[in-house]
């Protein structure tokens, strides 16, 4: 409970200059499950979303979501939002366009700038699951996540 507060708390401080992309997204009401090639998908399981009293037009939203053992999602965006995510349980490797792949453990955690690429997500274990802590500042409407169109 107190990391939600926390997160809400500073989700709402940083939706004033960094957000854009959700109005009660409708993968935010259910869980949905991800396609990526062969390997296992993630599964994002919602936890809260809420419009922001303070910030007109933006919507918080936090959620879990899972990677079984060795499951990668496919690249993808998420639009105009601003993400950040902590590692609940296990090691992911991440990797944004422009940026070097970056391996995280349980407790560390990163930010995703509006509009930005995420090529590379991934649990590094084949054995053992990963699960992240995700919340989204977005504009209320908008997608938050949209996968890269097939080749």
């Amino acid at each position: 409970m107190r990391i939600a507060t926390g997160l809400l708390a500073a989700a709402t401080l940083t939706g004033t200059t960094a957000c854009s992309a959700s109005d009660q997204p409708a993968h935010a009401k259910a869980q949905a499950t991800v396609a990526a090639s062969t390997r296992p998908v993630e599964t994002f399981t919602p936890l809260l979303q809420q419009d922001l009293p303070n910030v007109k037009g933006k919507t918080f939203t936090s959620a879990i979501v899972a990677f079984p053992p060795n499951a990668s999602a496919l690249p993808h965006r998420h639009g105009q939002a601003f993400v950040y995510a902590y590692v609940l349980e296990g090691t992911v490797r991440s990797q944004l366009d422009g940026k070097p792949v970056t391996t995280y453990h349980q407790g560390e955690n990163w930010v995703e700038q509006p509009g930005a690429h995420h090529v590379l997500t991934e649990n590094t274990s084949r054995t053992r699951p990963a699960k992240l802590l995700v919340v989204f500042v977005s504009d209320t409407g908008a997608k938050l996540k949209v996968d890269d169109p097939k080749s």
